[in-house]
């Protein structure tokens, strides 16, 4: 109960003035006891009081640590004209700046280079607008917000650029390359092939625009007349009738000039594939001027100053026929009329039977090979071993028998006529050879001795299908003709 009374006594005194202490203290009869216990306390307060500003100074070190990791205030530095350095580091300033020097929330705000890391989300700007960076599309492993697909450019020789005067009009130009001397052959060359398999003069001018031929467009010409001159004569047909159709598309007729003097310069080397070169060119010289695509003194300049013998030929040869009567209508047909399946059927029976007559009367084998190529009908050429045959019987000479036998054989050996044509030929002649009796009766054994002759180079089978003329009935001897039938039998 005393200690209660004398701590409250104690407090009382202390919350009042010191005057008013002084005196209660100097009234009380304990006054040393009491003045010893005060000064224990006042020494404990004051332990007290450092023990709390201790921990407020730990606190506050403790936010403002807090508040550098969070804000980031990394060193920034700046330096003077007169070379002095000052820096400040979390809102210390290790220098004295002049008086008429600005800040910007604390940071000075001149001439500073700001050392930032790499992964800083600060913004780099000396004064920002408080926004995130990359307008919050930053942080780790992104490439920032998305960057507009319309980009307009101001340089002239960027891809970007648009130009409002143009208004979106842009011209293309196509460049080709010229060809080179064998490109332009080899472009030419499969182009007037396929066009003998399709006959299209049309298509053929589409596919030779594509190529940019640098002047040489006269090459087409002499490319396609030298083709020609080792096809047939349908194909030179198709060839004057495309030289023709180009005239006015890609052709001029200076083009036209120059190749035939270029044709008329190379005949040397055409008459070794083509011996009959200059009598083929002059014919297409001929009918070019038919068709208006020379000028008709083309022929009577070259013939006053070629030397070339062969020039002279050709060009003779064109002259002739320019100044035959009715020239220009029968250059028309200069290659015939009508050329392989398109005759009529009777039309080339008739051909081939002529032909025949003409060998049997000249014995030249060249020039009947020559004359069945130029019908151009492989497909008839069985019927020319069955008219041969036919010829052979009803001639019944030795001479034809022997003629006909070597054109079959010289067909043979060239290829000109096949083994399955011959075969057929001479089957169609034994289907038929009973009628055949009728007009011919020595028709068998006629026919059996051209097989002999044939025997080398037609099938056995062939030979052994050969028929044979049936014999009448037997005639018996009788006892009186004995002595005839031992000199028959013997």
């Amino acid at each position: 109960m005393a200690t209660t009374t004398n701590e409250t006594l104690l407090m009382a005194n202390y919350d009042k003035p010191k005057h008013e202490k002084s005196s209660s203290m100097s009234e009380d009869p304990t006054f040393e006891d009491r003045s010893e216990s005060g000064k224990n306390i006042e020494q404990l307060i004051d332990e007290t009081d450092d023990l709390l500003e201790l921990n407020d100074s730990r606190i506050n070190k403790i936010h403002d640590s807090g508040l550098k990791h969070k804000n980031r205030r990394y060193t920034q530095s700046c330096e003077y004209p007169d070379g002095s350095n000052v820096s400040k580091i979390n809102g210390i300033l290790s220098a004295s700046l002049p008086n008429n020097y600005m800040f910007n929330n604390g940071f000075a705000a001149k001439n500073w280079s700001k050392k930032f890391s790499k992964n800083s989300r600060r913004s780099r700007r000396e004064r920002n607008r408080g926004l995130a960076k990359k307008n919050g599309a930053g942080g780790k492993y992104t490439w920032g917000a998305q960057i507009e697909e319309t980009v307009t450019s101001v340089d002239p020789s960027d891809i970007n650029y648009e130009s409002d005067k143009d208004d979106g009009a842009v011209d293309f130009i196509i460049i080709t390359p010229p060809l080179s001397d064998e490109e332009l052959e080899q472009h030419v060359t499969a182009s007037i092939s396929e066009y003998y398999e399709h006959t299209d003069t049309e298509e053929v001018a589409l596919q030779l625009e594509e190529y940019n031929f640098d002047g040489k467009e006269y090459q087409i010409v002499v490319i396609a007349v030298t083709l020609a001159m080792e096809h047939k004569s349908s194909h030179r047909e198709l060839t004057s009738v495309l030289i023709s159709d180009l005239y006015n598309v890609l052709l001029k007729m200076p083009d036209y000039e120059q190749a035939f003097k270029v044709l008329l310069k190379n005949l040397p080397d055409l008459i070794l594939d083509t011996p009959d070169a200059p009598i083929v060119l002059g014919n297409f010289i001929a009918r070019a001027i038919a068709d208006d695509i020379l000028p008709p003194c083309f022929v009577t300049k070259l013939k006053d100053k070629s030397q070339d013998p062969l020039q002279i030929q050709a060009i003779g040869h064109a002259h002739s026929l320019l100044d035959s009567r009715f020239s220009m209508m029968k250059l028309d047909e200069i290659w015939g009329k009508d050329h392989g399946g398109f005759r009529p059927v009777t039309s080339l029976v008739s051909r081939i039977q002529l032909l025949l007559s003409e060998y049997i009367s000249s014995g030249d084998i060249g020039e009947a090979t020559k004359c069945l190529l130029e019908l151009e009908v492989p497909h008839l050429h069985h019927h020319l071993i069955y008219e041969g045959v036919i010829k052979a019987l009803e001639d019944m000479k030795e001479r034809t028998l022997t003629l006909i036998s070597e054109l079959f054989q010289y067909l043979y050996k060239t290829i000109v006529v096949t083994v399955d044509q011959l075969t057929l030929g001479f089957q169609q002649v034994y289907e038929e050879i009973e009628e055949i009796v009728i007009d011919v009766p020595l028709a068998y054994p006629l026919l059996a001795k051209l097989v002999a002759k044939c025997e080398s180079f037609l099938p056995k089978e062939l030979v052994k299908k050969c028929p044979v003329q049936q014999r009448g009935r037997k005639r018996f001897l009788s006892e009186s003709d004995g002595k005839f039938k031992e000199d028959y039998l013997l």
